[in-house]
């Protein structure tokens, strides 16, 4: 990366985001999560790479949001995962074995599928350990990463 790119990949990765920020202001709802920050990283920075084609990121995000379900509901059950988790608590197990399962399901999946795509195990976590674990906020989430390719194949056509 030179020097003088810098400028027009920061912006490209907030335009990237900035409408699904309005979305979340606009309806309240999870349109916005972190793995979809390294995504729009990747979009901007690497928009030619493996990783950035529109089939990894959506095959590698709907991987990742089924796997986290999976894992939550079969292992976590109703836990959140909280600050005030007790240390060696039953409940802090099922949640660290939740993860742990749906990133090697990700993995598995994508690996099974070639739709590899990083940023995907983070979404797989963020449903896995209980913090958007409802069918409906899975939903959500692939409608936001739907958009976020979207916006890449518009941005790139403009560009």
């Amino acid at each position: 990366m030179s020097d003088s790119s810098w400028p027009r990949q920061a912006s490209h990765a907030g335009a990237l985001l900035a409408a699904l920020g309005a979305v979340v202001w606009l309806s309240g709802l999870p349109f916005l999560f972190p793995s979809l920050g390294p995504t729009a990283y990747l979009f901007a920075t690497q928009p030619s790479a493996r990783q950035s084609s529109a089939r990894r990121v959506l095959g590698g995000h709907a991987i990742g949001v089924v796997a986290g379900l999976v894992a939550y509901h079969a292992v976590a059950g109703d836990i959140v995962i909280t600050a005030s988790m007790g240390a060696a608590s039953m409940a802090g197990l099922r949640l660290a074995a939740s993860g742990v399962v749906a990133v090697a399901l990700t993995t598995a999946g994508m690996s099974l599928t070639d739709t590899g795509h990083a940023p995907a195990c983070a979404t797989t976590l963020i449903v896995g350990l209980g913090i958007l674990s409802a069918p409906l906020q899975g939903v959500i989430m692939l409608l936001a990463v739907l958009v976020l390719v979207v916006e890449q194949a518009l941005l790139t056509r403009l560009g």
